[in-house]
């Protein structure tokens, strides 16, 4: 028994002496894991940006011809042919569009006719006129035969003018019956078709001239004074990349009663071929003048009892403490106008716990 005892009380003395050491041994680990961990700290960081303070809006809209008129005949008529698809580019005094000439060609005829019955008229007239002088002169006519005569001669002459210029109204509207472009384009609707009868000056052609384009918003009331004073620039969905400087050039006065928007022309002086009508476009409104700013996390600002700072990290994952100019606050976010440069990387949590100089380690995201 006696020995029993002391094996067991031998037991139970290395069993503690091991647990001791165990406990020694991972005491120290913990120290060295700690002191790594508080050497090579990880932080979340973000990045700086500087951008105007006020953002810029876009809208979209659409490319449209500065000028678009709808062509049409001059006298009513017939439509003999269409010579113009949608889409075909037009020249100067490229025929549109005909109408049917024989109506138009019988009162030109007829213009004619009364010309010459007019010459007749005035010949016979004149003669008469002049005889009734002669007689007068010689003492055989009295003045109420002359007056007679020379009133006859007159009406003759005011006839002959009539009859005149009825046969040049009459050739022109026998030109007016081939529909012309007044200026090049391209035709963007037809909107007659051969054997319809027409009225005189109903649209038949439109035609969108290609010389300036535009891009046309609704801008809502909110930004109009953004868009007479700020500076406007227009991107087409076809080619992201490239931007066309825009200038306001109309606003309507009014308000559309549905959508409660101005509709805004904005002229595109730069736009080349290709910039095609109805394109789709975005335009972007910036403030002529701003100052600019960087918005960060308002967990990134470390301040106590001093001046607003940030935690800059370098290249070799120290750490820095720099004041910064802050422009105003947000919900959860903090404006700066200054202090840190652009690109640099701040840390966004746990600004508390760390000091100038110290070492740590760059994280993509919190892990737990």
């Amino acid at each position: 028994m006696l020995v029993r005892s002391f094996f067991s009380s031998y037991s139970r003395l290395l069993a503690g002496i091991s647990l001791a050491a165990v406990a020694i041994a991972l005491g120290g680990c913990n120290e060295k894991v700690a002191q790594k961990h508080e050497e090579s700290r990880p932080v979340l960081v973000a990045t700086v940006h500087y951008e105007a303070q006020s953002p810029e809006r876009s809208f979209v809209g659409t490319i449209k011809p500065r000028i678009e008129t709808d062509m049409g005949f001059r006298v009513p008529g017939k439509v003999a042919k269409r010579l113009v698809e949608v889409g075909q580019t037009v020249d100067v005094d490229q025929p549109l569009a005909t109408l049917d000439e024989i109506d138009l060609k019988l009162q030109a005829e007829q213009a004619v006719a009364e010309f010459g019955a007019a010459t007749g008229v005035l010949a016979q007239a004149g003669a008469a006129e002049q005889r009734a002088k002669d007689l007068r002169a010689k003492g055989w006519a009295t003045d109420a035969q002359l007056d007679s005569a020379k009133a006859a001669a007159d009406e003759a002459r005011a006839r002959l003018d009539r009859a005149e210029r009825s046969v040049e109204l009459t050739k022109n509207s026998l030109s007016y019956a081939t529909l012309v472009a007044d200026t090049r384009g391209v035709v963007t609707a037809t909107m007659i078709e051969p054997g319809q009868v027409v009225a005189a000056g109903q649209a038949a052609i439109r035609i969108a001239r290609l010389g300036e384009k535009e891009a046309v918003v609704a801008i809502p009331e909110t930004l109009l004074s953004r868009a007479k004073s700020g500076v406007a620039t227009v991107t087409l969905w076809s080619e992201s990349e490239k931007k066309h400087a825009a200038k306001l050039r109309e606003i309507a006065p009014s308000a559309d009663p549905a959508t409660r928007t101005y509709l805004a022309k904005f002229s595109l002086p730069d736009a080349g071929d290709d910039v095609s009508l109805g394109m789709t476009a975005t335009l972007t409104l910036a403030d002529q003048a701003t100052e600019r700013v960087a918005r960060l996390p308002l967990s990134a600002l470390y301040s106590q009892g001093g001046d607003p700072s940030l935690y800059v990290v370098d290249d070799k994952g120290a750490i820095s403490l720099k004041p910064v100019a802050v422009k105003s606050y947000d919900s959860n976010c903090v404006v700066i106008s200054g202090g840190v440069d652009e690109g640099a990387k701040i840390v966004t949590l746990g600004v508390q716990k760390l000091d100038p100089g110290q070492k740590v380690r760059v994280v993509s995201s919190l892990s737990f």
